[in-house]
């Protein structure tokens, strides 16, 4: 279990029973301590060691909630009173030590199944309506394939060469890889996570969080007051999105032609990349509409605003919900399906669960990378420990690839993190970080919605995509929930009513507003040699988040919404009950959520798209990566052979879903390394 000690076990396990009375608390507690101490930062875990401590001080709970006792040893009652006076402190360590503990225990709390001994689901989850349907496993499975390395331990170094090194695999690695060894180049794919097929993808909540999603899917940034998902497997997050393809609005890309110079991205040159990647991803208008996306559009329709379809990439498939756990049936065209399919049937080779730490260069020129190689047990293909006992201490080997180009294409987390440890770099790897804040409204309806059920997001309204007076555009989408992300996502105002909401999960329709940034953050390294990030909203941001909520409380009454709640702490909420005063108290309660407080841990924020830490554009202080995606080194001149083709390329925030915009991007990308290969070969 790590650091974690007994007294502090004992302390997590009546947490998780204050938040979520009837979850076993010991157990839950085991998990999380193990989830800390896999996916946290050391020092943030010795923070929240702190905090646990500062719980069981008679003296800080005198102080917080009149109370001189531990909080063991107070009554449930007391206890839910003094977390949430932490909840509404003054002091940002307590706010956000109360919401690091919340939203992790209740997750787990929902997303672990807990059969009893008839072998029927007992506990938190079975309180919920959730009746997930399970999909069938493709008969057609993907040709992709990781390549055999010798994972023993104590060996030597592994050693591997190729024409181009792609870092990662996800939707810009992808594309990169499909498109070199299309033109004959060999291509060696190096990516974090593992290779999973669609026989054996994740048919629970914790299993894929677990196995398909960076950091375990606990990624936050550093005062866990934004809560981040990533996808960490090979595919990237291809494999685990909710298949929304959408293109960057034009005037975004007439800024970044105006702006940062990247010549092409507002005309036929783009238009013509992106319609490429369509085809090859099939990508269509919904065709189905679950319940969530009928009430987005009735809504949107009844208030008279624009609503349409949403684009996905996915063929034949309506039913099933299971997209963030990866797709069993193969009908997302994921990476595994399209470009990486593609690539392994040109000759591209891919080595799963291999960390690539940083470049080996030559003078000028890069030569490859340095990477740690996951050990594992021949026998079962599981990690061997460093330290029995220890899921953490996983056992590495060393693996050096050497190639004349290497393309990052880690995401806008892990890209900037490779090029700082390899020493010197840009002054702009790592800062301008954007991640398109997200603000939740959950509407409760009196009929059944099963928000997990059917096309993940069919319907949704560009109504405030432009800009306006101060405020940046947002899109309007459905957010298709499981009970442990709904559980982490929806406010605590005390056990009962969260459960009360939790109980009701079937008839919740939660909305969410993709929102491009008003703020900005960065990416650094920890001495632990972990990935920072912080991130800070400003006065635009803030606006454009209230004005979300808003418009989506609107839509989601004109739907039908018996009950409609803000995530935030303090909890506000309206009731729709017919009464004579009750359009004045929306009013009031719209004027509420004008007033909201966005500052850390107070008003909820979430993110799954992580964007400009490695930034293209012409200007060479400014941007760490030029007009065609080469990496600039410290004195702002192109590192010779090193490419970058991810999120991370984003001059700005896009608004909108980025997997279309990291693919068509990606390909402007490959055409430069394919050309300057030829020119050195």
């Amino acid at each position: 279990m790590g650091p974690f000690s007994p007294d502090e076990l004992r302390t997590l396990a009546v947490l998780a029973e204050t938040f979520v009375p009837t979850a076993d608390g010991p157990r839950i507690a085991a998990l999380a301590a193990e989830a800390l101490v896999r996916a946290a930062d050391p020092d943030q875990v010795r923070q929240l060691r702190l905090v646990l401590g500062l719980l069981e001080t008679p003296l800080v709970n005198l102080l917080t909630a009149g109370r001189w006792r531990g909080l063991s040893r107070l009554p449930p009652r007391e206890r839910e009173r003094l977390l949430l006076r932490w909840a509404h402190s003054p002091i940002d360590l307590k706010r956000s030590g109360f919401q690091a503990f919340r939203k992790l225990l209740s997750f787990l709390a929902y997303a672990v199944p807990a059969p009893d001994s008839t072998g029927r689901e007992s506990g938190p989850l079975s309180t919920v309506d959730y009746r997930p349907d399970g999909p069938p496993t493709t008969e057609a499975p993907t040709p992709v394939r990781v390549i055999d390395v010798d994972r023993s331990a104590g060996g030597t170094t592994v050693e591997l060469e190729a024409d181009v090194i792609v870092v990662g695999s996800g939707a810009g690695g992808g594309v990169v890889a499909a498109e070199l060894a299309a033109a004959g180049r060999s291509v060696l794919v190096l990516e974090a996570g593992p290779f999973v097929d669609e026989a054996t993808m994740p048919r629970t909540e914790l299993d894929a969080f677990s196995r398909l999603y960076l950091n375990h899917g606990l990624l936050t940034t550093w005062d866990a007051s934004i809560s981040l998902l990533a996808g960490s497997a090979v595919g990237g997050g291809t494999v685990v999105n909710w298949t929304t393809s959408v293109d960057i609005p034009r005037g975004v890309r007439r800024e970044w032609a105006r702006d940062h110079g990247l010549d092409g991205v507002d005309g036929s040159e783009w238009a013509g990349d992106r319609e490429a990647i369509e085809r090859e991803l099939g990508v269509a208008p919904a065709a189905a509409a679950a319940p969530k996306d009928a009430a987005l559009s009735r809504g949107a329709t009844t208030l008279g605003w624009e609503v349409a379809p949403t684009r996905r990439n996915a063929v034949g498939c309506d039913d099933c919900g299971a997209c963030p756990f990866g797709c069993p049936r193969g009908t997302k065209q994921s990476g595994l399906r399209v470009h990486l399919a593609a690539a392994v049937g040109a000759g591209a080779r891919i080595v799963d669960r291999v960390r690539v730490t940083r470049l080996l260069l030559d003078g000028d020129a890069v030569a490859g990378v340095d990477a740690n190689l996951l050990v594992t047990d021949p026998a079962t293909g599981m990690p061997v420990l460093a330290r029995p006992g220890d899921p953490t201490a996983a056992r590495s080997r060393r693996l050096v690839a050497r190639a004349r180009q290497v393309v990052l294409a880690a995401g806008a987390l892990r890209s900037p993190q490779v090029l700082q440890q390899t020493g010197p770099t840009h002054r702009a790897v790592g800062r301008y970080l954007r991640l398109h804040p997200v603000p939740v409204i959950a509407g409760r309806y009196a009929e059944p919605i099963h928000m997990w059920r059917g096309v993940m997001q069919a319907a949704r309204s560009a109504e405030f995509t432009e800009p306006a007076a101060g405020r940046e555009g947002y899109v309007i989408e459905s957010a298709p929930g499981h009970p442990g992300l709904l559980a982490l996502a929806l406010p605590w105002d005390g056990a009962t009513d969260h459960a009360d909401w939790l109980g009701d999960g079937h008839r919740i329709g939660p909305l969410i507003a993709v929102t491009r940034d008003g703020g900005s953050g960065r990416v650094s390294v920890t001495p632990a040699g972990r990935v920072r990030i912080d991130y800070e909203l400003d006065d635009i941001g803030v606006a454009t988040l209230r004005h979300a909520l808003g418009s989506m409380a609107r839509i989601a009454r004109a739907a039908g919404a018996v009950e409609i709640a803000a995530a935030s702490t303090p909890l506000v909420r309206h009731r729709v009950d017919g009464g004579p005063d009750e359009a004045l108290r929306f009013g009031d309660f719209l004027e509420d959520l004008g007033r909201l407080d966005f500052g850390s841990n107070r008003g909820s924020v979430f993110s799954a798209h992580q964007m400009g830490t490695v930034r293209m554009g012409a200007e060479p202080a400014g941007h760490a990566a030029d007009e065609r995606g080469r990496v600039r080194g410290p004195d702002g001149r192109p590192i010779r052979g090193l490419y970058v083709a991810d999120s991370s390329t984003f001059p700005t925030g896009i608004g909108v879903n980025p997997m279309l915009a990291v693919m068509t991007m990606a390909r402007r990308v490959a055409r430069t390394v394919r050309a300057e290969g030829r020119a050195s070969g």
